[in-house]
């Protein structure tokens, strides 16, 4: 049990720092939290699952015009897959396509294959695995003279902090061949008002997809919270440019979590942050593409919800 071992390790490090505690975002997406992120996407608030769907649908001809065929296509964090649909549809028009999700939620992929079953021409090979393991299993079984795509939509890029980021859009660059594409998908700057709503919408989904992480942690690690004594709170980090989720202790309390071997106090009003997601000017990313081994090659953004769907290519080394 790897995973749960990995799961034990990072709640045992988050909840026991010094100063502000936190709990890595992709623990949120566990079968319960994936269900609420795709209900979160439907919201009236949350334009941003729709931006990236709209550039897709609109631009995914032009977008493969700057790659010429073969081409096999692995997805880092795929989710459901709907809105990558309108790019495969795209690309399956013209060739026949292998399509690699790579996600370390079974719930993901399960949904990513049932959405996407109907396409002809198409075949899946789902990977349950880290996004950097998955990226090389899926080079090494590329033919000869077939280009990769590679997709990192939504804004799963900024749920890193800055400089990592950078390391980790390096480190996807390692694993490509000159020539090959990553289609990066950037939340942009929005007034604040706005990100707000996103992140904190009146019908409390996004709350209940927060204390989702605490419940599983009492679920599968033998935590004791109480989710009535956290509250949901989203807010703007002007500085970092950023939006944060963070689960605030409505009072003193306890909390161990016996798989983790953790025993800890929590004040009241002190928080656990759970995400971090950066939002981007259009201007930035050409130099990000460029210190991270790319060229950018162009770049298309949504008139209605600002957010961006780069096409950055693999510089020669």
């Amino acid at each position: 049990m790897p995973a749960l071992l990995d799961f034990a390790r990072d709640v045992r490090d988050g909840l026991g720092k010094a100063g502000q505690k936190e709990l890595p975002s992709k623990y949120l997406y566990d079968e319960i939290g994936t269900a609420l992120f795709e209900a979160i996407t439907l919201l009236p608030e949350y334009g941003l699952t729709r931006a990236d769907e709209r550039l897709l649908r609109r631009y995914a001809p032009a977008i493969l015009e700057h790659l010429p065929p073969p081409v096999v296509v692995a997805e880092l964090g795929s989710g459901s897959g709907r809105k990558t649909r309108w790019l495969l549809e795209a690309l399956a028009h013209r060739e026949p396509v292998a399509y690699f999700p790579v996600d370390t939620s079974p719930a993901a992929l399960a949904n990513c294959r049932k959405e996407l079953s109907g396409m002809g021409a198409l075949s899946i090979v789902g990977l349950e695995t880290s996004y950097l393991d998955g990226l090389r299993e899926v080079a090494s079984r590329r033919r000869t003279g077939q280009a990769l795509l590679v997709l990192f939509l939504g804004s799963t890029v900024g749920n890193f902090e800055r400089p990592a980021a950078e390391q980790f859009l390096r480190e996807i660059r390692q694993g490509l061949a000159p020539g090959d594409a990553l289609l990066l998908g950037t939340d942009l700057e929005k007034p604040v008002a706005d990100l707000l709503q996103a992140y904190d919408d009146p019908a409390g989904v996004t709350a209940a997809f927060n204390l989702n992480l605490l419940a599983r942690i009492n679920r599968e690690l033998g935590g004791d919270f109480s989710l009535r004594d956290f509250a949901h709170e989203a807010r703007y980090n002007d500085r970092e440019r950023r939006i944060e989720m963070h689960l605030r202790s409505r009072k003193k309390q306890t909390i161990t979590v016996r798989a983790a071997g953790f025993a800890g106090t929590l004040e009241e009003g002190e928080t656990i942050w759970t995400e971090a997601c950066h939002k981007y000017r259009t201007d930035e990313i050409p130099g990000m593409a460029r210190r991270a081994g790319y060229l950018c090659e162009s770049q298309w953004v949504d008139g209605e919800w600002p957010f961006a769907e780069n096409l950055w290519i693999a510089a020669p080394p």
